[in-house]
């Protein structure tokens, strides 16, 4: 009776784990294109509609994949686009990559921030050069009454929502970028309406989506767990977050699907 309890256990964990093995080879390599309607009554009336793609953690992405990239959002009447850090570690694949997403369509450009493996001269430089704003703990006002800020990587140390945030006016709508989402956990963020963050991956490799076994065993990521995996999230401001499981490749992803995410503001 042992012994066949022993077998089904071995060829359930066997079964498990060539569903995995399947999903990282076949789904979890498929870009999802994730549409998201953001409601608020912040949101100013001239702008109902607009639509933003939020783009994070390229990383490794393949030159004929990120062209894809391009190809779709140019497809999707796209008024902005935010980029959420982590573009690459090398200086000239983040000039490579900076210059492919410049050929999207935007009516209002391109506005990012750096993540913990980027180099902040390398995408500063390539960001400037393609015409795109870089954002190290600073705003600007897009259109009236919406304003963009971003903030430095928390990892190097050089956050400072408040001065990211400095510009915004009382009646504006302000949506905050920061590669880390931990940063709304450490940082008063509730001069913002929406925080938009990356650098999870969804957890990178997961069970069926759910456990993420590197945070249960470690906090190298985040310190806190599955709280910003992916999707929405709170912080004690009471600001939505978003947390995107970002686009490119690093490791091999298992139940945690590279996405890009575009929001579409309502006026509620």
């Amino acid at each position: 009776m042992a012994k066949k309890i022993l077998a089904v256990i071995l060829a359930a964990i066997m079964v498990i784990g060539m569903i995995h093995i399947a999903h990282a080879l076949t789904l979890d390599r498929i870009i999802q294109y994730v549409e998201v309607s953001f409601l608020s009554s912040g949101v100013p009336m001239h702008m109902d509609g607009y639509r933003i793609a939020f783009i994070a953690d390229i990383h490794n992405i393949s030159p004929q994949r990120l062209d894809a990239v391009v190809g779709r959002l140019n497809a999707m009447d796209i008024d902005l686009v935010l980029l959420g850090g982590d573009i690459h570690a090398n200086e000239a694949a983040t000039r490579r990559i900076i210059g492919q997403l410049a050929q999207i369509d935007t009516v209002d450009g391109f506005f990012g921030v750096e993540g913990n493996h980027d180099s902040r001269n390398a995408l500063s430089g390539a960001m400037e050069e393609y015409g795109m704003t870089f954002l190290l703990n600073s705003g600007t006002h897009i259109r009236e009454n919406f304003y963009v800020g971003g903030v430095g990587d928390l990892w190097k140390g050089s956050t400072d929502v408040g001065q990211a945030m400095a510009e915004a006016e009382p009646n504006d709508f302000v949506i905050l970028l920061t590669h880390n989402p931990d940063v709304v956990m450490g940082w008063d963020v509730s001069g913002a309406d929406l925080v938009l963050a990356g650098h999870t991956h969804g957890g990178q490799i997961t069970f069926f989506g759910m456990w993420v076994p590197y945070f249960t065993f470690t906090n190298n990521i985040t310190n806190y767990g599955r709280r910003f995996k992916s999707g929405w999230a709170y912080c004690p401001a009471g600001t939505p977050v978003y947390v995107t499981r970002g686009v490119g490749e690093y490791l091999p992803r298992v139940f945690a699907r590279p996405q890009v995410i575009i929001f579409t503001l309502v006026v509620e």
